[in-house]
């Protein structure tokens, strides 16, 4: 009989350890499942998240697109104003070229007819200088005839005929 009472023994022992095993078990099942249910909240709530970011994402690269276009554009029409300005410039060129041209001839000129042009000044001082006295002469003129009319209360020089 000890056998069997050790047998008893074992086999409750076994039992009790058998069930502490599935309560253990059952705990953690439980709360793996109780993980699962916050993993599973948390995925749909990343999943509407995403779903969110990929409609922003489209519009933004809907906008991103439309404002490729608009750049394609007006990238065209500043084309045509860069060649209109390369235009101008070339232009410019141009003139300036001209203007060279022209002021190195004035140059030859002038000093080809210096003497002419020192003439002509020295005569342009004389004339100048004829019109001023003429013109000096006329007020000069002007005032020795021009009466003044007597102030009231005022007395008269004596007026010597002489003068």
């Amino acid at each position: 009989m000890d056998w069997q009472i050790l047998l008893y023994i074992a086999a409750i022992v076994a039992a009790i350890g058998f069930l502490i095993l599935c309560v253990a078990l059952a705990m953690t099942l439980n709360s793996l499942k109780n993980t699962l249910k916050e993993v599973t909240g948390t995925v749909a709530g990343l999943e509407n998240q995403l779903q969110g970011v990929t409609l922003e994402t489209t519009n933004l690269l809907h906008k991103t697109n439309e404002l490729a276009e608009d750049i394609q554009v007006k990238s065209e029409k500043l084309n045509g104003v860069v060649d209109a300005v390369k235009g101008v410039g070339n232009s410019v060129t141009d003139l300036n070229s001209t203007v060279r041209h022209i002021t190195s001839r004035v140059g030859v000129q002038v000093e080809q007819n210096e003497d002419k042009i020192a003439q002509v000044v020295q005569w342009g001082n004389v004339v100048m200088g004829i019109r001023d006295k003429w013109n000096e002469r006329k007020i000069y003129e002007a005032r020795a005839n021009s009466t003044y009319p007597p102030v009231e209360g005022q007395k008269k020089l004596p007026h010597n005929e002489q003068y």
